[in-house]
């Protein structure tokens, strides 16, 4: 080859866009893809879970990332694990020859649902970048958005990290904060999330060669472990400012509750009335305007409940068909 031909083809590959494989499997994570693909990275394969049992009738339903490969004619590979000596030694093996077959210049990480073992973020030669849902290295783990809204952080954020085999301790390639409102769900959070991180990868991926890897402080970490259906139970014995808070963070999953005549009642918006103390579980009033309950420290307004069986509703519509009574009690 000429020294003429060598430097165009030199230059066509630098033209070339990315080859970006993906892994992710829900909602944040199609969020994600979605942006990759329109900024025309070429995207030669997607791993995402295997589908999952949904619904009333419990089908098989495939992942959000799943549902937007095939409808962009992408290749889908779904191993149960990467762990060449793990449970599932086939399907690493056959996820391994199908990423190798792919010839991926960089993978892309969101939300995917498997440890990435140390063949995997070694493949790709610009190796593995994760769109995580916090500022690193406060909330690594599995459930950074709803930890966040928990703890009632002012701040939370978008962190691409250069994967490595820890927890979320990658160096940091590019980070974005956001404000946390004051009435933040999680549902909400998630969404402002999900978008924030979809721009932030695709910059990520267009400034690749120039983005400096930061190190991880060592001051400030702290986990976000996975949300357990058991964290649901309301304890009024907490101050109201701790629950009203959790209630905003386990929405939608796996939504506050107490127990009302054997049943669990869900609580999905609160307000907090600190003027107003009693003991905790107490209703201190109930009419047609609001239901309030003493907690360990001050009460909150029940806004929005939900029967089992029932849908949300305003507290007005939850007093017509099932009236709380001041005096009761209500348990956890």
């Amino acid at each position: 080859m000429t020294g003429a031909n060598s430097q165009t083809a030199a230059a066509a590959a630098a033209a070339a866009p990315l080859r970006v494989a993906y892994a992710g499997t829900p909602e944040f994570a199609r969020v994600a893809l979605q942006a990759i693909l329109d900024a025309g990275f070429d995207v030669p394969l997607v791993l995402t879970q295997p589908d999952r049992p949904a619904g009333r009738g419990l089908k098989l339903q495939p992942s959000a990332v799943k549902q937007l490969a095939l409808e962009r004619g992408i290749a889908v590979a779904q191993p149960r694990s990467l762990r060449l000596d793990g449970k599932f030694p086939e399907d690493a093996a056959a996820a391994r020859e199908t990423l190798l077959a792919a010839r991926a210049d960089v993978m892309v990480v969101a939300a995917y649902g498997l440890i990435l073992p140390r063949w995997v973020l070694d493949l790709p030669p610009r190796g593995c970048l994760n769109i995580h849902g916090s500022l690193l290295p406060r909330w690594r783990g599995a459930a950074p958005i709803q930890r966040a809204v928990e703890a009632g952080d002012a701040q939370t954020g978008i962190a691409i990290m250069q994967m490595d085999e820890g927890l979320d301790t990658g160096d940091m390639l590019l980070v974005k904060a956001l404000d946390i409102a004051p009435d933040e769900t999680s549902a909400t959070l998630h969404d402002r999330l999900a978008a924030l991180g979809a721009q932030c990868i695709v910059q990520a991926l267009r400034e690749l060669d120039r983005l400096p890897r930061v190190p991880q402080p060592a001051e400030g970490v702290c986990y976000a472990h996975k949300i357990e259906k058991a964290e649901g139970a309301i304890d009024w014995r907490q101050p109201a400012a701790v629950i009203e808070r959790r209630v905003r963070a386990f929405d939608p999953f796996p939504g506050m509750n107490f127990n009302l005549d054997g049943q669990a009642v869900k609580v999905w918006r609160a307000a907090l009335r600190p003027e107003l103390s009693g003991v905790p579980g107490t209703v201190l009033r109930a009419d047609a305007q609001e239901v309030v309950v003493a907690c360990g420290e001050g009460a909150l307004s029940l806004l929005d409940l939900q029967r089992p069986g029932g849908k949300r509703l305003p507290v007005r519509a939850f007093q017509q068909q099932q009236a709380l009574a001041a005096g009761c009690v209500l348990a956890g």
